[in-house]
């Protein structure tokens, strides 16, 4: 299938109330001219809590990755982490960072990987959780990874859970992940004081950017878990990736990488490069990484702007009366229309198991009043059709 024909079938496959086709094309990590960048030196590095690994502020999420060299070149530019998981392009993203880090020394860098798992707790949850997690370590050709995250977390009771907690006591034990951890989408600032309450949890993958609500809880929450030793990494820093709710205009990520890096808690980011130019911008940011009057203006321009990116704050979900998991409906349709990448929302759609015949009860008039003004019903009748891709065009 050439490049050509596929881009036709995706313009034929436009969705309802936004005419984007759905090319795995590359989210702009920086927009800037690089005239403009003043390198201050080496990338700073900071320590990643009671770990005490050594990262610098920049690292790199695999998960839309699917070039080995733009990996590979990561790690020749001196990025130390990569964060993968169990389910990103349906295994072949551990395969690719096996296949790369398989030769490189063991304590040259640092590998990430994620587990979904259900809750309340399936009957099966060990068992399922042990079957992942051995695949996740063939696929990666290690016998261990740096960092495990129990992936997604929205539920802050799943934190407690004593079944949770002990399967990850267990698979420290048994030396498959030096640490554990979980990431988070949720708009629940709450979660980090479980975390510190709970005591296993080493690491916190969270959403951080600026146009987060609860914020100022956010970055408190953030200090009582960096005093706790606890470990901070920031993903979702670009906040959907464009500057309009249309997705027609890429954010300055450059400036969104610094508003992250200023918050001192916040060892490393984990920006989705997919390519060299993107590699080389965020290269850039890392080693220009001090917030300026510039950044602060770009993004107190954009605080009040509906974007692409949703809170997760779950206030739509009791208002709809089929009950829809919307921040994953709209999650992934920033995939699609943000980030451009059809693959991801497909994935993030499948893993809801919805009906196909969602939203029929409000017959075409959603009911949800959403507090970042977006048109949720136009987005889920926009995203619903991804299911509907082939996988041949988005591989």
């Amino acid at each position: 299938m050439n490049t050509m024909n596929r881009r036709n079938f995706l313009r034929m496959s436009a969705t309802v109330g936004a005419g984007a086709a759905f090319l795995p094309a590359s989210l702009s990590a920086a927009n800037f001219k690089s005239e403009d960048v003043k390198e201050d030196g080496a990338i700073q590095v900071r320590t990643l809590g009671r770990t005490g690994i050594e990262l610098p502020i920049l690292s790199m999420g695999v998960m839309r990755a699917d070039n080995p060299s733009v990996l590979r070149a990561a790690y020749n530019s001196g990025i130390k982490l990569f964060d993968t998981a169990h389910g990103y392009q349906e295994g072949r993203n551990e395969t690719m960072c096996g296949n790369i880090l398989k030769d490189k020394p063991r304590d040259s860098f640092s590998i990430t990987t994620k587990i979904h798992f259900d809750y309340p707790l399936q009957e099966n949850f060990e068992q399922d959780m042990d079957e992942k997690m051995a695949l996740s370590l063939k696929r990666l050709q290690m016998d261990h990874v740096d960092i495990f995250y129990l992936h997604g977390v929205k539920d802050n009771e799943a934190l407690k859970e004593e079944r949770v907690i002990a399967w990850l006591e267990k698979i420290k034990k048994e030396g498959k992940a030096r640490f554990v951890g979980f990431s988070t989408h949720a708009g629940k600032p709450e979660m980090l004081d479980t975390a510190i309450e709970a005591g296993i949890y080493d690491v916190i993958l969270m959403s951080y950017n600026f146009k987060m609500a609860r914020l100022d809880e956010w970055e408190a929450g953030m200090e009582r878990a960096a005093k706790a030793n606890i470990g901070l990494i920031a993903m979702k820093t670009m906040a959907g990736g464009v500057e309009d709710a249309e997705g027609k205009k890429k954010v300055n990520g450059q400036a969104c990488l610094r508003w992250a890096w200023n918050n001192k808690n916040i060892t490393t980011a984990i920006p989705g490069f997919t390519t060299y130019d993107l590699l080389d911008d965020c290269l850039a940011a890392g080693k220009a990484s001090k917030l300026t009057d510039s950044d602060n203006m770009y993004l107190a321009s954009l605080k009040d702007s509906e974007m692409l990116y949703c809170q997760q704050c779950s206030g739509c979900e009791s208002q709809c009366p089929e009950h829809l998991p919307i921040p994953d409906l709209m999650r992934a349709y920033m995939y699609a229309y943000g980030y451009n990448y059809a693959q991801l929302s497909k994935e993030t759609l499948s893993d809801l198991h919805l009906s196909k015949d969602i939203c029929l009860s409000c017959e075409g008039k959603c009911q949800i009043n959403c507090i970042a003004g977006f048109n949720v019903g136009q987005k889920i009748a926009a995203v619903m059709p991804v299911m509907n891709i082939p996988e041949v065009f988005l591989s």
